[in-house]
């Protein structure tokens, strides 16, 4: 699609401190790229939504099957993530860990994954026991195996930031992200997840076969990356939280844009191929995504590239085909046409 140039926004146009702390968020950003690419061969294009999920404050679900990396993803994201001495005084006291697997299962109780109250004899008197949800990185594996009630405990940790136990609230860290699995092959015994958990996450991802160079190389680097865990590139919880901040106060996103979200989304619903539309709730989750994306690509606005790269795995979860419906990436492509060519009819510098 032929889109029109767009005249750059300078940073120093809307705050001069801004260059620099766009700078420091880039380079936030690489580092978390190297760390991850360093132990994940041949997946640079989820790398990159992951990552865009994580400074965007989302969450991802990845549809895989066993084997593909998923576990090695996460545990990377989550150990190249370290508390430093500057963390927010807002922070609650409760011990977080960088990484946590949780392997759903049907018999898995909600108090496993959020905690539990026990009583303790010395004192006699309860106290909370942190469950594994309380973690900087959570890979919630196979979510779908488990019964629609652990499910739903995941609800309030992903939208709130925080769970309820006993009628007693814990407040998870401010940086909480969630990596969920489901198998898409072996559906015997699973609860397919309802459209409002589908809904709390930014992105839905399908994780291929790798090339066979880079399965190549998994099989010849495999010990060399295990071993060198002393190297590791690492960088701070705070330093992530003043990325999302930056990138936050220092990308801009025009008018233009989010009148082609609410255009495509409306024209989606209407579309009598989709039985049923993508929620308001999508179009303001991918607003800081664009952002970040942005971000990355060495800009400091939007623009129509970032829409086109980040709409199908923003919406691919959250649209029902209608019966007879099967190429969803042609129905988005067919009602996204208008709206874009009005977006590039547009300018998205703005205005003093």
């Amino acid at each position: 699609m032929q889109v029109l140039e767009v005249e750059t926004v300078h940073s120093a146009d809307l705050d001069p401190t801004l260059d620099h702390t766009l700078d420091r968020a880039r380079e936030v950003m690489a580092r978390l790229t190297n760390a991850v690419k360093a132990q994940v061969l041949g997946r640079d294009d989820v790398i990159e939504l992951a990552l865009i999920a994580l400074l965007s404050d989302g969450h991802v679900l990845l549809e895989d099957f066993p084997g593909s990396g998923k576990t090695t993803l996460a545990k990377a994201l989550g150990e190249a993530i370290t508390d430093d001495q500057a963390a927010d005084h807002k922070r609650s006291p409760v011990p977080i860990v960088p990484f946590r697997r949780i392997q759903f299962t049907p018999d898995l109780l909600p108090s496993d994954v959020t905690g539990s109250a026990v009583f303790d004899a010395s004192t006699n008197s309860f106290h909370f026991r942190h469950g594994p949800i309380f973690a900087h990185v959570v890979l919630a594996d196979e979510i779908n195996r488990t019964s629609p009630k652990v499910q739903a405990a995941m609800l309030e940790a992903m939208g709130e930031k925080q769970v309820t136990v006993d009628n007693q609230t814990y407040a998870l860290d401010p940086l909480f992200f969630v990596i969920a699995t489901q198998n898409p092959l072996d559906l015997v015994g699973t609860y397919p997840l309802p459209t409002p958990q589908l809904d709390r996450f930014l992105f839905k991802l399908r994780m291929v076969h790798v090339e066979r160079d880079a399965e190549l190389e998994v099989l010849n680097t495999w010990q060399s990356r295990r071993d060198k865990t002393s190297a590791r590139i690492h960088v701070g919880r705070t330093e992530i939280l003043q990325a999302r901040h930056a990138i936050d106060a220092g990308v801009y996103i025009s008018s233009a844009i989010k009148t082609a979200l609410v255009d495509i989304s409306r024209t989606l619903r209407a579309d009598e191929r989709i039985l049923q539309g993508n929620s308001t709730r999508s179009l303001v989750l991918i607003l800081p995504a664009l952002q970040v994306l942005a971000a990355m690509r060495g800009r400091n606005y939007v623009n129509a590239d970032d829409l086109e790269t980040l709409l199908p795995p923003v919406l691919t979860h959250r649209v029902e085909l209608a019966p007879g419906s099967a190429d969803f990436a042609k129905i988005l492509r067919d009602c996204m046409r208008v709206p874009m060519e009005t977006l590039a009819r547009s300018t998205l510098k703005p205005t003093a």
